[in-house]
């Protein structure tokens, strides 16, 4: 029997405010000491009251926009009761029944150049719990997280394999990078991910019983645990056992997964709604002013990219896979090809940030946005290079060189005299000296090793600093060995 994953995504998401979203505490705690970053009213303390955070709400919207999602106009806090140890009111302050937002999607590319639409069943604001760790026997807990702003976005069975999921987070970072809503770290804990993992008979439209895979921290990590726990859960119908409504720890450490145990359900929870907080009233003209400078979202620049410009897919995920970078890009292109740039210039502008600029921002750890070198200075640098003004070597030291000063290319190129040497007689006696100082390779040349002249090629650029006209000095060497 053949049997198909259904897969579902509970996700997590550490909004960027400065403040936690019910008191004054900062949001992020990450080199905080344990229990420092707290107050009464993150603490749970008697007789405190919460205040809502603007921001948070504002970021949430736009994360529900970019989701396709409906902002209905009242939305109400509810409290979420279960007893652990990092919730110190034995409660959670989060969204119920009428949440922020309902309904949505997202569009995923796969790799097959199909795409999956994943649907959202909650889109909701809430205030995480604090954190546990076992140490030294002990289990200890930091309350720093309490209190921290998070948007619960929870997925439709949707998912058809680890790939999908792990292809679906990766899509839900970039979004949330490109907002701005989120740093979407998953080492820091920024996006956290919970799977629910079922199987059914392929063909059939019936939901089994599902798993809830918890504690993962990577993209990595999501896709191996829902591959082990669809192999796990294969092998349990196989025998004719029944799936057990589990939640399942995963272990990195021996990659494995463990019961925790039974899956709660809603009744467990007892909503109720939150009483010391006011419903969020988000009229339009607030709803105006929060998307006012919308952007263009990733995805959609990515199929403009490849439309508008012919760039090949490859290129224009790359080129689209931060916000930055993304403009960055568009504004060289403006500047070396103009306001309707010929298909040949465009992906003449993408080489350069690809093979180069990507290698300055990846060795810097800076985003493009940080660069010194600008989108101007980069078409110049192209521009000099097409006008023989310089080779392209000299081309590619521009870059380090404009981005270390600041200065325009063609002033360092005027004061360092990189220049490109295109005199005829300068290159000759050049060329003559490789060949006095080269008898073996000249004699292997006339042999048959034609492939030489790329050694002969490259002795003259040595000698003269890069800034020979490479062609020249090719056609002067032919001339010279017949």
């Amino acid at each position: 029997m053949e049997y198909e994953a259904v897969i579902g995504l509970e996700t997590h998401i550490q909004l960027n405010t400065k403040s936690k979203i019910f008191c004054a505490c900062k949001a992020d705690s990450w080199y905080d000491e344990p229990n420092t970053n707290i107050c009464p009213v993150c603490s749970g303390m008697p007789g405190v009251l919460p205040v809502l955070n603007k921001r948070a709400v504002e970021k949430g919207v736009l994360l529900a926009r970019a989701m396709n999602a409906d902002i209905p106009p009242v939305s109400f806090f509810d409290r979420k009761n279960y007893f652990y140890p990092d919730l110190p009111k034995g409660y959670q302050v989060t969204q119920y029944d009428q949440s922020l937002a309902k309904g949505g999607y997202l569009d995923v590319p796969q790799a097959d150049g199909s795409s999956r639409r994943v649907t959202i069943w909650k889109l909701h604001l809430e205030e995480d719990a604090g954190k546990t760790r076992n140490e030294l026997g002990r289990r200890m807990i930091d309350f720093n997280r309490c209190g921290v702003p998070l948007v619960e976005m929870v997925t439709g069975p949707d998912l058809r394999s680890a790939d999908e999921a792990a292809n679906y987070l990766t899509r839900l970072r970039q979004l949330l990078r490109w907002l701005g809503v989120s740093e979407a770290d998953m080492e820091k804990g920024h996006l956290r991910c919970d799977a629910n993992v079922s199987l059914r008979v392929k063909g059939e439209t019936i939901l089994n019983t599902k798993t809830e895979i918890k504690n993962v921290n990577s993209i990595e990590a999501v896709r191996t645990a829902i591959e082990k726990e669809i192999i796990r859960q294969t092998n349990e119908y196989e025998k004719g056992r029944r799936i057990e409504a589990w939640t399942l720890e995963w272990d990195e450490d021996t990659q494995t997964l463990k019961k925790m145990r039974s899956k709660e359900t809603e009744a467990d929870y007892r909503y109720f709604r939150e009483p010391d907080l006011l419903p969020i009233y988000m009229d339009e003209a607030w709803k105006a002013a929060i998307l006012a400078d919308f952007p263009e979202l990733p995805l959609s620049r990515r199929a403009r990219f490849m439309t508008e410009y012919g760039l090949p897919e490859y290129d224009a995920d790359i080129l689209t896979g931060e916000r930055s970078l993304s403009d960055y890009f568009e504004t060289a292109v403006k500047a070396y090809g103009g306001a309707s740039p010929a298909v040949a210039d465009v992906k003449r502008v993408s080489n350069w940030l690809m093979n180069d600029v990507l290698r300055m921002l990846n060795e810097s750890g800076k985003t493009a946005g940080e660069l010194a070198l600008t989108p101007a200075h980069l078409a110049e640098i192209i521009r000099l290079v097409d006008a023989n003004s310089i080779n392209t070597n000299t081309g590619k030291a521009l870059l380090e060189k404009v981005n270390a000063t600041g200065k325009s290319p063609a002033e360092i190129v005027q004061a360092e005299g990189l220049a490109k040497v295109s005199d005829d007689s300068a290159i000759r006696a050049v060329v003559e000296q490789v060949l006095t100082e080269s008898p073996n390779e000249v004699a292997a040349y006339k042999g048959g090793k034609v492939g030489l002249m790329g050694f002969f090629v490259g002795q003259v650029m040595k000698k003269m600093q890069g800034k020979a006209d490479a062609q020249k000095a090719r056609v002067i060497f032919e001339e010279l060995l017949k």
